[in-house]
């Protein structure tokens, strides 16, 4: 083999040396380095397009792993196994109303109610209930939701000369309550043995005992005031026609 000057051959046969590399290496590792350079680039607009779609789709693209926390376990104003909650004491089942989302919601609870036979009954049903109201809701409740705008002390008596059949007398003047404790007390009354359906309450003062309604929209807004339909006539336990006002 004879070089002349960068030439290297053998007979008629020449390759171009530069550096000591035959010019036919140095063009096959370019077209390779060529490749691989537009696989690169082709992998890059890839991602480039993909990162432009989920914008365009309002996704906020991170790299950075996001927690978001166990799903939910339970609905608001809803308690798993709520069958009784019982307060960790035995008692009658019954159905109470406290505050939840701004409205009313029940609750079934186990309340302490004195078993009687006699024309007193439903004072000590009122008066069970009316502690329940009153009692500080169980940790089931509060994550749930729940709570209670009644504050004790508040007791229940019976009817005093005078009122209505069915009539039951609070400690504290009805009108002076919040507007939404009352209303729970009207709900939770209402659906109760403690009334026939119809709550008429009074206070420890002369005023006449009233009758009150739980609507859909006392449960619905109960900070917005109880509807009454005015004194109960104390010769029938029927609520007088008359609208009246706070």
């Amino acid at each position: 083999m004879t070089r002349w000057g960068g030439i290297t051959g053998s007979g008629t046969s020449r390759t171009r040396v530069v550096d000591g590399t035959p010019r036919a290496g140095r063009t096959r590792r370019a077209g390779r380095a060529r490749r691989a350079g537009v696989a690169a680039f082709g992998r890059l607009a890839g991602v480039v397009a993909l990162a432009a779609l989920a914008a365009g789709c309002g996704i906020r693209t991170t790299s950075v792993p996001v927690d978001a926390g166990p799903a939910p376990s339970r609905k608001p104003c809803e308690i798993s196994g709520k069958d009784v909650i019982t307060q960790a004491r035995p008692g009658v089942p019954v159905r109470i109303y406290l505050v939840c989302s701004s409205g009313l919601a029940p609750v079934e609870r186990a309340a302490r109610i004195q078993q009687g036979r006699g024309s007193d009954d439903r004072v000590l049903i009122a008066q069970g209930l009316l502690d329940e109201l009153q009692a500080e809701p169980s940790a089931d409740e509060r994550e749930a939701g729940f709570g209670t705008t009644v504050r004790g002390p508040l007791v229940v008596s019976s009817s005093r000369a005078g009122d209505p059949a069915g009539a039951l007398r609070l400690s504290r003047q009805p009108e002076d309550l919040p507007a939404t404790a009352l209303a729970q007390i009207v709900c939770t009354f209402a659906e109760s043995e403690a009334t026939d359906g119809q709550v008429v309450l009074g206070g420890p003062g002369d005023y006449p005992a009233r009758a009150y309604g739980c609507t859909r929209a006392t449960k619905a807004q109960p900070d917005a005031p109880v509807p009454t339909l005015g004194p109960v006539s104390t010769a029938s336990s029927t609520a007088s026609a008359s609208p009246s006002g706070r």
